[in-house]
């Protein structure tokens, strides 16, 4: 009997019939009370551990389980390891499952999660495949979901060639694997379509559950859909990349590797743009159990992006933290000494950053190409172009590039050590030389060599590399016109007897048609031969289009007063008021009468017509049209100064009208 007078077999039916009803809870009370009674209870322990298990309490399962080692033994190892791996204990887990006497189909499967989280794919894919040829079991498909996310992985961080495993399409998950199994290989526009599918297959899928809404269809989609973003941003497509990413974010998916990883995206399109939403983003990188989700590299670039988002808002403190940090973790990697370098430079620290770099160069000569690049281009902005071609020219992955050599020479030339420009193509020629003898990139390089000596006046030196143009090809007139040129200058006989394999001038000529030339839509500014007229006349308008008409030019106007018998003025061309005979204007009578004061007043005018000195004047001016018959008695005689008219000799009389000059327009 337990106590309180409950029996230890009513317990067990008790911890049966929970188990079957999935109350775990319960259960584990009844449990607690057996142990509690006998506490070496082996099947006890066992069904105390697999409650734990199934209530997420991997901790206390684990602490059961070491606290009862030696009773328990082999029997929880498949237990043990599980837990472990859920409480991101992996390398403990790992040790755990190898160290198990027999490995079973359970522990397989454990072990194949272990060794993706470890990123050891070869080991796991090796895993899968055994387990899939080997058993047959409703697990199957999710097996082979697994297998298919191996591949995607050793694909994209691995860069491992694709092996086609014979792996269906069928699942919306195996179509999401083999679209990112492509990403990996840069099929861009393969993985787009396969995600599409993938999309499809999973709408098809849950729209058969009545209990799924299409926010559940929506969130299971998102990952989906960040994948598609990816893409895009990768094309270039940033706009459509950019709203799919947020429309990611506003889901709010529980997954925190995904939004991480969204989160990230977003900041590397903003750059050093908007760098208020970038640090509002970052924080979800943040999220606890972001770096049990994520790959290594993913982890390290999200680091990355947080040191340059740093630096980007001005922390420089902050970000040579980061920067410093990442060294640490990745001694050899260039990235986090280009980060600090780069803060250098925007603190105008030239000098400090080439240190910097040239001692990352010679701690990790392997690592130190794109090292090198920086340092030159650092001091090219210094403008020690000289020290730049040094740095150029240690590198030795790059210095027989044609993109390097082109580099180079440019960069003397502008120096104008043209001798040392030469000797860049003297080494590169003999580098192409021995290996790729006859290449095209060899000849074009000699090419390029000999054209170069030409234009500098070293005919004496590209006699050579002439040569050797000229044997590859004897039919090249203009290489062979080159190189008598230049023996023309150290050896005549020699030039007199390479003339001779010029050809003949009657093979040089062109049989060119020339009125079909001159004929042709490319011809300008030609003038057209009229054809001549054999047989029957041509029609009118085919003579007008073959015949231009020249335009009879007309003759200048000539002043009415032009005397062709006298001799024009000498001073014709100049200002009339610069010439010597210039008066000035006359003043006339009415420009005397128009004085320049108030409206209304006119100058020497006499004051019995100032208005205003009349006794008897109205004490308003007169309205429009009323001066003539209703004004005041007294101002009856008086004519207001806009109505006065200059008098007319003898009687009044009126003007003629003048006739309207030609073209003149409406004014005043």
């Amino acid at each position: 009997m337990a106590s309180g007078g409950v029996s230890v077999a009513s317990l067990w039916t008790e911890v049966n019939r929970c188990g079957q009803n999935g109350d775990f809870t319960r259960a584990l009370k009844a449990l607690t009370k057996i142990l509690h009674e006998n506490r070496d209870d082996v099947t006890a322990l066992n069904c105390k551990i697999v409650c734990l298990v199934q209530n997420g309490s991997f901790k206390e399962a684990l602490n059961v389980m070491n606290t009862h080692s030696k009773l328990l033994g082999s029997d929880v190892v498949f237990e043990k390891a599980y837990c472990e791996y859920r409480l991101n204990r992996v390398d403990s887990a790992l040790k755990t499952i190898e160290a198990a006497p027999e490995q079973t189909d359970k522990l397989k499967e454990l072990y194949g999660q272990v060794l993706y989280r470890l990123e050891r794919y070869d080991d796991c894919k090796s895993v899968y495949t055994d387990l899939i040829r080997n058993s047959q079991d409703e697990y199957e498909e999710e097996r082979k979901t697994n297998l298919a996310a191996v591949v995607a992985s050793m694909s994209q961080w691995e860069e491992a060639p694709l092996e086609d495993l014979g792996l269906p399409e069928s699942t919306y998950e195996l179509c999401y694997n083999a679209a990112c199994a492509l990403i990996g290989q840069g099929q861009l526009t393969e993985a787009l379509n396969k995600l599409r599918q993938a999309e499809e297959l999973c709408r098809v899928s849950l729209a058969d559950d009545s209990d799924v809404t299409e926010e559940d269809i929506e969130s299971e989609l998102a990952v989906i859909h960040s994948q598609m973003a990816y893409i895009m941003q990768l094309q270039g497509r940033t706009d459509d990349a950019l709203q799919l990413y947020n429309q990611v974010i506003k889901l709010k998916p529980s997954d925190v590797g995904l939004l991480a990883v969204t989160a990230n995206n977003i900041i590397t399109i903003n750059k050093d743009q908007n760098v208020f939403d970038s640090k509002k983003k970052v924080k979800l990188t943040n999220a606890e159990g972001v770096e049990y989700k994520l790959a290594k590299k993913q982890l390290q670039a999200i680091d990355f992006n947080k040191a340059l988002l740093a630096m980007y808002t001005n922390q420089a403190d902050q970000c040579r933290k980061l920067s410093s940090s990442l060294q640490s973790q990745n001694p050899g990697h260039p990235r986090p000494v280009l980060i600090q370098v780069a803060q250098l430079c925007r603190e105008k620290q030239h000098s400090r950053a080439i240190e910097l770099l040239q001692q990352f160069s010679d701690q990790h000569p392997e690592s130190a190409s794109g090292i090198k690049l920086t340092m030159a281009q650092l001091y090219l902005i210094q403008g020690h172009v000289t020290k730049a071609c040094d740095v150029l020219r240690s590198i030795e992955e790059f210095k027989h590039k044609s993109g390097m050599i082109s580099a180079l020479v440019t960069m003397y030339s502008h120096e104008e050590d043209i001798d040392s420009a030469i000797e860049i193509f003297k080494q590169a020629i003999e580098h192409y030389q021995s290996e790729q003898p006859g290449s095209a990139a060899h000849l074009a390089l000699v090419r390029e060599a000999a054209n170069f000596k030409l234009k500098y006046g070293r005919k004496k030196e590209a006699i050579s590399d002439l040569e050797q143009l000229w044997k590859q090809n004897t039919n090249d007139i203009h290489t062979l016109a080159q190189l008598i040129s230049a023996y023309s200058l150290v050896d005549t006989d020699k030039a007199k007897s390479l003339s001779k394999h010029l050809p003949s001038a009657d093979m040089m000529a062109l049989n060119v048609d020339v009125d079909e030339l001159e004929n042709s839509h490319g011809a300008n500014y030609v003038r057209k031969k009229a054809a001549k007229v054999t047989g029957e006349n041509l029609p009118k308008e085919q003579i007008q289009g073959e015949i231009k008409k020249k335009k009879k030019k007309k003759r200048g106007k000539l002043p009415k007063n032009y005397d062709p018998t006298g001799t024009p003025d000498p001073e014709r061309w100049m200002p009339m008021k610069e010439r010597s005979y210039y008066r000035g204007k006359k003043k006339g009578k009415k420009k005397e009468q128009i004085g320049k004061g108030t409206q209304g007043a006119m100058a020497g005018a006499s004051a019995e017509l100032d208005a205003s000195k009349t006794a008897s004047s109205p004490p308003t001016s007169p309205r429009p049209g009323s001066a003539s018959g209703s004004s005041t008695a007294a101002a009856s005689n008086v004519v207001p100064p806009r109505q006065q008219k200059p008098a007319a000799s003898g009687a009044t009389r009126k003007k003629a009208p003048q006739k309207k000059k030609k073209g003149g327009k409406g004014g005043w």
